[in-house]
This record gives C-alpha cells, sequence and structure tokens, in this order.
C-alpha cells in the first residue's frame, strides 16, 4: 500500500492507493465516524457494484451504512441535487463533528464535499473515488462544486476531506472508455511538470490502462504525490502554483459546455483534447516546437483518446468555444489565464493570451487535422 501525506497545516490527511481499501474502510476510517450509522453518498453504479464490500468494511467494526443514491453523470451536480442531499443529510441527524463517506467518482465526491462544507458550516467527509480520474485528481485538493447554467463547477468551496481510499479494485469495473478519459489526468501529470514519468508513461502506461497491479500503483500513487505537494504550496490557487493542474481544462470546458456536459464528451477526453490543444496553441504562439506538441497528440493517440476537435463534429465556431470561457471560474478582473507550454514537463501559466486569437485558433482546429 502507498500512504501519501497531504500536508496542510492543521488539517492534513493522508491518501491511501491500494487494493482492497473498501474491506478495511470501517477500519482505516474509524477515526472519524463517531456513531453506528455511517451516512454513505453513493453513485448509483459505484453502490451496486462496490456496496457490498464497503458494508462488510463497515461491519467489521460494527457499524452499518445509510446510503445515499445519486444518479450518475454530471447533471447531479447540480443546485437541485444539492438541495436533495442536504435535506437527506439533515433528515440522518449528520452533526459538525461526523463524518460522510463519498463512494464514486468525481461527481460524488464534488457534490458530496460541497454538501459537507455548507452543512451546520461545515462537516467531514472521507473520499472513496472508484474511477482513476477521481483517484488521480478530484478526491485529492479539497476543490468541491456543482454545475450550474452559466458553467461548470461555477458555484462551490474548498473543502479538504478527512482521509481518502483509492481503492484500486474499484477500476477493474469501469467501462473502457471511462477509465482512458481517467489515463487523461495522468498523462496531465506528466505533460505539466514531470518529463521523467511522461516517458516512463510511454514505456507502462498501457500497462496502467491493462490493471497491471504494480504499474498501476505506480501510476496512481506518483500523480497523487505529485497534487499532494501542489495543494500543500498553493491549496486556494493564489500563488499560481495548483493552477497549473488546470493544464488542459479550459479548452476542456468550454468543449463540454458545447456538448452540454453529458456523455457525448466524458470530462476525461475533454481534458485531453485540451492538452492537445494547449499544446497547439503553444506552438503557434512560438513557445514549443512541433516536436513537443506532436508528442502530446502522440500520447493522447495512444490511450485511445480524442484528440481531434474536428472530430467531434460540433455545430459552431472558434468564438462560440471561446465565449464559454468567459464563463470560467478562473477569469480574473477581465481577463483569463491560460495553463500553456514550454516543453513536455514544463507548464506554466500565461495571462496575457487573447481570447480573440483563441477564437481563430479553434476555428482552425475546428476545420484541419
Amino acid at each position: 500500500m502507498a500512504v501519501i501525506p497531504v500536508a496542510l497545516s492543521g488539517r492534513g490527511y493522508d491518501v491511501h492507493v491500494a487494493r482492497g481499501l473498501l474491506e478495511q474502510a470501517g477500519d482505516l476510517a474509524a477515526p472519524f465516524l463517531r456513531k453506528e450509522h455511517v451516512p454513505v453518498v453513493a453513485d448509483a453504479n459505484a453502490w451496486a457494484m462496490h456496496g457490498r464490500r464497503l458494508e462488510a468494511g463497515l461491519a467489521a467494526t460494527g457499524r452499518t451504512a445509510a446510503v445515499y443514491e445519486v444518479a450518475p453523470g454530471e447533471n447531479s451536480k447540480s443546485w437541485e441535487g444539492l438541495a436533495s442531499l442536504v435535506d437527506w443529510l439533515l433528515a440522518h441527524g449528520v452533526e459538525r463533528g461526523d463524518h460522510v463517506l463519498a463512494l464514486g467518482g468525481g461527481v460524488v465526491g464534488d457534490l458530496t464535499g460541497f454538501a459537507c462544507a455548507i452543512l451546520k458550516r461545515g462537516c467531514g467527509f472521507v473520499q472513496l473515488p472508484t474511477t482513476l480520474l477521481a483517484q488521480v485528481d478530484s478526491s485529492v485538493g479539497g476543490k468541491t462544486a456543482i454545475n450550474t447554467a452559466a458553467g461548470k463547477n461555477l458555484v462551490g468551496a474548498f473543502h479538504q476531506p478527512s482521509l481518502v481510499l483509492a481503492d484500486l479494485a474499484t477500476l477493474e469495473t469501469l467501462p473502457a472508455r471511462e477509465l482512458r478519459a481517467g489515463y487523461a489526468e495522468v498523462l496531465k501529470y506528466g505533460v505539466l511538470g514531470d518529463a521523467e514519468f511522461c516517458t516512463w508513461l510511454a514505456e507502462f502506461g498501457s500497462d496502467a490502462l491493462a490493471l497491471r497491479e504494480n504499474p498501476l500503483e505506480r501510476a496512481v500513487a506518483h500523480c497523487v504525490a505529485m497534487k499532494a505537494a501542489i495543494v500543500a504550496e498553493d491549496e486556494r490557487e493564489t500563488t499560481g502554483r495548483r493552477a497549473l493542474l488546470n493544464l488542459g481544462h479550459t479548452f476542456g470546458h468550454a468543449l463540454e459546455a458545447e456538448t452540454g456536459f453529458s456523455d457525448r464528451l466524458l470530462h476525461g477526453e475533454a481534458v485531453a483534447l485540451g492538452m492537445v490543444l494547449a499544446a497547439r496553441y503553444s506552438e503557434r504562439i512560438g513557445l514549443v516546437g512541433i516536436d513537443d506538441a506532436a508528442a502530446v497528440t502522440r500520447a493522447v493517440d495512444a490511450a485511445g483518446l480524442p484528440s481531434e476537435i474536428a472530430a467531434l463534429g460540433l455545430d459552431c465556431d472558434g468564438r462560440r468555444l471561446a465565449d464559454h470561457m468567459l464563463h470560467d471560474k478562473k477569469m480574473d478582473a477581465g481577463t483569463l489565464p491560460f495553463v500553456l507550454l514550454r516543453g513536455i514537463g514544463d507548464a506554466f501559466l500565461a495571462k496575457n493570451v487573447d481570447l480573440a486569437d483563441i477564437a481563430a485558433f479553434l476555428d482552425e482546429e475546428l476545420r484541419a487535422h
């Protein structure tokens, strides 16, 4: 088992990465579980697949689960979804000192974390991520949010979990497409800040995607360790360091908005496309050479992820995609920072990007390749 500390003053926590953690959840989470009945917010699919394992883990320490099931998909991260969950938690007598377990992917983690951030001005929660994307990224760092008509994740709070248990066995039940989508976030860590990890992924990434235990654990633990270090340095994105984790997300969120936050384009697929676009735009303005931009495209292609927005068949132009970006939560004094590249493993925050040029670039991408 890998155990990675997230070193935050007064609210640090550990991330455990291994197989079989759900069966140990009652024991590992025991310091945070004060009552016999434990509130569990679970993705409906994740509960069907893994609920008995979690119940067994809780039963081993004399506890039972009170379960609130969340419909899969981004539509659950809504005002209505938040209100329904908060009402349920209140009806079940959750107090400030209690902890709620969140079983599922990023949707459940975001929704549960935000509900816990505002319930009675803040109660605790434990992340039990069941997707690759959630294990390497969204379950760590305390960003919680819901979506609104204006865009994705625009209403939320920073609220750190007390513990994260990333059970690698849960990945065995993921559809291949969702597993690949999560792998986009794995690639992201190498591209933004670790060229050696990119080299390792080129050799062993296919083994991790095939769920071979040692490469998988190493990949997940490495990504978590990178994120933990960044979060410890810049928890609330005040210095810009944590903003590097948004590589691919500004482009990606615009594509998600244009496709209605639907299964037409999964979040990880949008991030993969966004990384390719960030690399190509970096090439366009002379920050990187064609070889580095092509290397990002090859890595995305090799993982079976989409790398061409023209293939989406969108009925829009570059200006419309750029307009979606105006609602990005990172907007600051009317300007939108972009995470761009100076090379593989060398991302930086560019604050002087012209959205009109982005629109023109996207027009070209919509027609090209």
